[in-house]
């Protein structure tokens, strides 16, 4: 009991941060998903919804790289207080469109984007507050408590914004999501004290200074091969989301089976958050993290591809997404202990623009492939063929087959950059793999 307290007294002001925060989330991602419902209700077509995370990453992703420099510069509490007071602006202009009955898709492109935007200077910031927050010797805690919290979000967020909707209506939705970002703003202005790092290069410019974050990445390939690593396993990652929705609507007829594999999935993740919180750390970081993203692209895609059941389709996502939480958690403690603090809001920016700039082109690329390749591909297949005996026959069949490719790609991925020396070399060791 002594230890406990004395964990809890040494993470007090990350814990504060860590349950407030969680909170907003967990109320703007219910607001997103209670959007994307009324999209889908208003245009009827996929391709509009898919277009909201589009819109979400686009800016992201473009601007992450220079956004990093200020975020390095700038106090990161009044950094994280303006982002949070933005969004919330954004949320309070939804409501006044739909109390008007003026909201349009292109609004939500338009509000997806500035929020996106800014994210790109809040995300850092906020990374480099949980490295001052934390001693290092619980940065492994940390780690799983956050993949915690994201678990507990994605499992909440469907079943909360559903029986809302089901029972209100998309204003009560928006109302308790700008509560919690209240909630949390008040908890970080009153409550956290957030140490300052060493600042460098304070009157640099912004492109010299982000200039420096890719010299760091160019000078340590190590921490660059594993964000590239990432960005592959993103690609196939984002297909795989794309393409899921589209294969278990198809063949089932109803909601049920991919409300199934969702909970399934965000089940194992928070199996996953517990186990990577409480287990000691491990020898090897970056054996972890290859052989956890291994596990996951050779167990769960083969499930869904042959799979003919929903009890089948489970089984694959909780073998698929089980390790994830292990793989994020000792990915984020190398991260942490090998990046400067003073130079972790740039690397860490650099590393959105180069790590999940596959994502937009994942989504696009899945519901191109599923409705203009593999579809159309296994519709033509005859109905005692190998191809038609495997995967089904139907809608969603051509979704089934583009799963055994994901399988494929994913364990390729694996295979290459767990060759790749420098990745290794962060912790200073070569083995025989």
């Amino acid at each position: 009991m002594k230890n406990i307290w004395s964990t809890l007294g040494e993470l007090r002001g990350f814990l504060i941060l860590w349950c407030t925060q969680t909170l907003s989330t967990l109320g703007s991602a219910m607001t997103n998903f209670a959007l994307v419902i009324w999209a889908y209700q208003q245009t009827g077509s996929a391709l509009s919804t898919a277009l909201l995370t589009v819109a979400s990453y686009a800016p992201y992703v473009a601007m992450s790289i220079f956004a990093g420099a200020l975020s390095d510069r700038w106090n990161k509490k009044l950094t994280m207080l303006a982002s949070d007071t933005f969004a919330a602006a954004c949320t309070v202009a939804v409501l006044l469109l739909l109390a008007t009955d003026n909201l349009q898709i292109w609004h939500l492109y338009g509000l997806n984007a500035l929020n996106g935007l800014m994210n790109t200077i809040q995300q850092p910031a906020g990374d480099v507050a949980i490295s001052l927050l934390t001693p290092k010797k619980h940065y492994q805690k940390v780690s799983g408590l956050r993949s915690f919290s994201n678990s507990l979000v994605s499992i909440l967020t469907p079943v909360l914004a559903t029986a809302l909707l089901a029972f209100t209506s998309i204003q009560t939705v928006i109302y308790i999501d700008l509560a919690t970002f209240l909630l949390a703003f008040f908890a970080l202005a009153a409550f956290v004290k957030i140490p300052e790092a060493a600042r460098e290069g304070e009157k640099e410019g912004v492109l010299r200074a982000a200039r420096k974050g890719l010299a760091y990445l160019r000078d340590n390939r190590g921490i660059l091969n594993l964000m590239l690593f990432l960005a592959a396993i993103n690609f196939t990652a984002s297909i795989y989301n794309a393409a899921l929705p589209a294969m278990l609507l198809s063949k089932t007829g109803s909601e049920t089976a991919l409300g199934a594999v969702n909970a399934a999935s965000g089940l194992a993740m928070l199996v996953g958050s517990a186990i990577a919180t409480l287990a000691p750390a491990p020898k090897s970081r970056v054996r972890v993290i290859c052989n956890t993203l291994l596990i996951s692209m050779s167990t769960e895609n083969f499930f869904l591809a042959f799979g003919q059941s929903t009890p089948v389709w489970c089984l694959g996502a909780v073998l698929g997404w089980l390790p994830i939480p292990l793989m994020n958690a000792n990915m984020d403690v190398l991260f942490r202990s090998r990046i400067p603090v003073a130079m972790q809001g740039r690397v860490y920016a650099c590393r959105n623009t180069l790590q999940f700039f596959t994502i937009p082109l994942g989504y696009l690329a899945g519901g191109a492939l599923v409705d203009r390749v593999f579809e159309p591909f296994m519709a033509a297949q005859s109905a005692d063929g190998l191809l038609a005996q495997l995967f089904g026959l139907g809608k969603g069949s051509g979704a089934a087959l583009l799963f055994l490719v994901l399988a494929v790609m994913g364990i390729l991925t694996c295979l290459i950059f767990r060759r790749v020396k420098s990745i290794w070399h962060l912790e200073g060791i070569e083995q025989n793999r």
